[in-house]
């Protein structure tokens, strides 16, 4: 690292990145500025890349620190280098956008000096934008539940994995409360079927541990249970990646675990001063998920069944999506029953 004035420049992958006001204060809690932020970046550069390496990303941007006002930025910035190369990707909207692509890690010490904490990719990668290579699964603590119910809803998700077509899931802690679970699939289904994929998995999940785990989308019916986002899974939903920071005031990470880690391991043990240490002890724990891509034909046999025989079909869209076909009727149970007693 050599300075340069009020600027530094940090090394990475054989490029340099310029990071401006290194001494500014991004985590006042712990007096973490945004040099130890790109430090960190740079630390665990192997490990992010591997989970953003490819992928349309959208930076989460704090450029005054977690007090500071924030934004997602889904558009690639009209200054971002050449050599980060991008994708053309359509929202729910019809719209569509260029979103940038790391291929490198210079890239994530780029992003880091526009103030980004969270890397978002979509599950897909830019040779084909509209298949995902990923399966998301995101355990979700509802008020009343934590990181403990969660722990006890991903071992039992680990077993339908298993059942269901022999998949392999890479668990990871989502910098709060809760756990996400990564799929390596094949890149032969599109949002849609992966989206119902998800919902076959939660309501399974459902079935086997009804006062833990629910998949109902309005809050009003979740009662203090793990909530299965299937919505994560939708297209322009992201989940954080791997490594990413997150904006809360102690800066935790989102941390990569091994499966005997879980239950062991703990959120608070993983933060932008603890990682680089484990990172550079165990490597990246989720080296070889790209050595995998598994089928998803056994969760759409279920999510079949599911549909045939118990008459269970689509569930809600998020909000800001335009009617999708079958979905059911998008409104609040509550308001539903009021309304048909007016």
């Amino acid at each position: 690292m050599a300075r340069m004035g009020d600027a530094v420049e940090l090394e990475a992958g054989g490029r340099s990145v310029r990071l401006s006001s290194p001494d500014k204060v991004f985590f006042p809690e712990r007096g973490f500025t945004k040099l130890d932020v790109a430090r960190y970046y740079q630390a665990v550069a192997p490990g992010i890349l591997r989970a953003l390496r490819d992928r349309p990303t959208t930076l989460e941007r704090y450029p005054d620190g977690v007090t500071g006002e924030s934004f997602f930025q889904k558009r690639a910035p009209k200054n971002m280098p050449d050599w980060i190369p991008t994708a053309h990707i359509t929202f729910p909207s019809g719209r569509s956008a260029d979103e940038m692509c790391p291929t490198e890690q210079a890239a994530v010490l780029w992003a880091a000096q526009f103030g980004t904490l969270t890397f978002h990719p979509w599950p897909v990668r830019r040779a084909d934008v509209d298949r995902p290579d990923e399966l998301r699964i995101d355990l979700d603590p509802q008020p009343g539940t934590d990181y403990d119910d969660a722990v006890r809803a991903a071992h039992e998700l680990r077993a339908v994995l298993d059942e269901f077509g022999g998949l392999r899931g890479w668990p990871k802690t989502s910098g709060g409360r809760g756990l996400h679970v990564f799929v390596p699939i094949e890149p032969r289904w599109t949002f849609t079927q992966v989206r119902r994929a998800a919902i076959a998995v939660g309501r399974e999940m459902e079935r086997r541990m009804p006062d833990q785990v629910t998949i109902k989308w309005w809050k009003e019916e979740r009662g203090e249970r793990i909530f299965v986002d299937y919505n994560q899974t939708a297209r322009d939903r992201t989940i954080a990646s791997a490594y990413s920071v997150r904006p809360r005031p102690y800066a935790p990470v989102s941390a990569p675990l091994r499966w005997e880690e879980v239950g062991e391991a703990h959120p608070r043990d993983f933060d932008i001063a603890t990682m680089p240490a484990r990172f550079a002890e165990l490597g990246d724990v989720h080296a070889d998920m790209d050595d995998h891509a598994f089928s998803l034909d056994a969760l759409l046999d279920l999510a079949r069944r599911d549909e045939h025989e118990h008459g269970l079909g689509d569930l809600p869209y998020p909000p800001e999506y335009p009617k999708m076909p079958g979905e059911p009727k998008r409104v609040q149970p509550s308001r539903a029953r009021r309304e048909k007693e007016a």
